[in-house]
């Protein structure tokens, strides 16, 4: 089990304004605490010292990008061990059309979502960069039609 750090109720405050909105400034985050900002930009260094915040990112509209269709394509392995899995995955990092990579228990070892330029690209993608490689067995596609996020994550970090 990974580690945890107590959180109390003004640090669960933070995560949820930074999880809604991750530009917003330590000025109003620390008005929505209720604290000063000193004291909030010292809870958020804590927060990413202990590992609880990650990073910050910025979302991007793959359509905005030329790249429309999004699938994600289930992949399974053989044979399943540690050198084949890393070596995998290092590839699978490398595709620019490749937008995130899991490691997933179940009938497939690996759950890739992609966006690629249209149909014609992914199937080139699934093809000529995943079939293609022998340690593939099978690749299943499903195409995303729509994307929602889910709500903010954490105990009592309810969207809001």
């Amino acid at each position: 089990m990974a580690d945890s750090i107590v959180l109390d109720p003004t640090d669960l405050i933070i995560l949820r304004r930074l999880q809604n909105n991750a530009r917003i400034s330590n000025r109003e985050l620390a008005a929505a605490a209720g604290i000063a900002p000193s004291t909030c930009l010292d809870r958020v260094k804590r927060l990413r010292d202990a590992g609880v915040i990650l990073d910050y990112t910025v979302r991007l509209d793959p359509a905005k990008l030329g790249r429309p269709l999004q699938a994600f394509l289930s992949v399974r392995l053989h044979p399943h061990s540690r050198p084949i899995l890393a070596e995998f995955v290092a590839h699978v990092r490398s595709l620019e059309d490749v937008r995130a990579v899991y490691h997933v228990t179940g009938h497939d070892d690996y759950l890739i979502h992609v966006a690629v330029a249209g149909v014609d690209a992914l199937q080139r993608l699934v093809l000529d960069r995943f079939t293609a490689r022998s340690e593939v067995s099978s690749v299943h596609t499903n195409l995303i039609f729509e994307e929602w996020s889910g709500p903010t994550l954490g105990p009592g970090l309810t969207a809001r």
